[in-house]
């Protein structure tokens, strides 16, 4: 009886010395992969919120993140997909070793946290990868089938006249929302149409009302290339004026996960394998991401040429909201504010056709960069979690 009682009190010291040593228990789950292209995502599961720091880059051929504060669980280790070829979790003093093998030249393009939630009960460590040049090595692990590459057609820009029919918008003094938005998009059609450049389709051509979930399917069924809505803003104080662009907020593209999983058969619509709901998902992450990037990108260089063009532009001209038009996963989409309705300066630019146009035409000027000049680096769509500083 005292050596069962003395090899108990040594098993709870040695399991109270190693709760000790990693803080609140907490460990690494799992660790899971999307790939899409040049770019892998790499997902660990964790029990507990842990702070990552970068040991290897990806230079020599790895990648090694420390995660304080959470233990390595059970040893994980296997075959990695994409980027990665293998994966390795260990410990390493108080820290959970996160050892990434790579399969060609790579390097980490962001890294964040991601707290419980969107029917997930524990924290998410992310990092994305994505390739940097080097001869491609056969991962052990096929990656999930690339989406269906564009068409080598002209691209396709979806115009939106904000509301319309028995919906009018904001009113002027002697003008409505509806009826400038409709003839701003016929005028924006025109310039694009004028450059043989574009493709354009509208979600409206005359006074009727589209439901606002039907403005985005007609984007993503027509495989558009950008989306853009066209909006008159209106205030309680007339002296207020000027433009702004909306993109989609980091609530909305939780919201547009939730609305866009909702089907059984989601993952067909963006042509993603079908066979792994979690791959799938986080294949659908990172698409999304992809698409805020170059939403926030298109929207950098709209507000840059009407900035030009002196077109009065709000102090913060660029926003962030969870609008139902700006919900497509997979269509870069901004809503334009073009002026207020309600500012008498704004309605005669808004309702004067010379005026109307030549606003137009800065907005083509746009787009033609946007699609000119598709080097110039993304602005990275911004996140509401905790992102690692170091």
């Amino acid at each position: 009886m005292t050596a069962l009682a003395f090899a108990v009190i040594c098993a709870v010291g040695l399991f109270g010395t190693r709760g000790l040593a990693w803080g609140a228990q907490g460990d690494v789950i799992s660790v899971r992969f999307g790939a899409d292209g040049d770019r892998t995502r790499v997902v660990i599961d964790l029990e507990k919120a842990a702070q990552g720091r970068v040991v290897d880059t990806g230079r020599g051929g790895r990648v090694t993140l420390a995660l304080n504060g959470v233990a390595p669980g059970r040893g994980l280790n296997g075959d990695g997909s994409g980027l990665v070829r293998s994966y390795a979790v260990s410990a390493s003093g108080g820290s959970s070793r996160i050892q990434l093998e790579l399969a060609r030249g790579s390097e980490i393009e962001r890294r964040f946290l991601l707290p419980p939630g969107d029917g997930v009960g524990h924290y998410r460590y992310v990092i994305d990868l994505k390739a940097v040049g080097g001869a491609v090595a056969a991962a052990r692990a096929p990656s999930p089938a690339p989406q269906t590459p564009r068409r080598a057609e002209k691209p396709l820009i979806v115009i939106d006249a904000g509301h319309g029919g028995a919906d009018p918008g904001a009113s002027g003094a002697s003008a409505r929302e509806k009826t400038v938005t409709l003839a701003a998009a016929l005028a924006l059609k025109n310039e694009l149409e004028r450059t043989g450049r574009y493709r354009v389709r509208l979600t409206r051509d005359d006074d009727r009302y589209v439901d606002l979930y039907r403005r985005v399917a007609i984007a993503r069924q027509a495989d558009a290339d950008l989306f853009i809505s066209l909006h008159a803003d209106a205030g309680a104080d007339p002296a207020l004026r000027g433009a702004s662009v909306y993109t989609l907020s980091e609530q909305g593209a939780g919201r547009a996960v939730r609305e866009f999983t909702r089907g059984d058969n989601w993952h067909r619509e963006l042509h993603l394998p079908g066979r792994d709901p979690s791959v799938d998902r986080i294949l659908l992450d990172m698409t999304q991401r992809a698409t805020q990037n170059r939403s926030a990108q298109f929207a950098r260089v709209l507000l840059t040429h009407l900035e030009g063009s002196e077109t009065p532009l709000l102090r913060r001209s660029h926003r962030d909201a969870g609008l139902a038009v700006l919900l497509a996963p997979d269509v870069p989409a901004v809503l334009l504010e073009m002026g207020f309705i309600t500012n008498p300066e704004d309605e005669r630019m808004l309702t004067d056709e010379r005026a109307r146009r030549r606003l137009m035409k800065t907005v083509a000027d746009g787009i033609d960069r946007y699609f000119r000049e598709p080097a110039v680096p993304l602005m990275t769509a911004s996140n509401d979690v905790a992102a690692d500083q170091s």
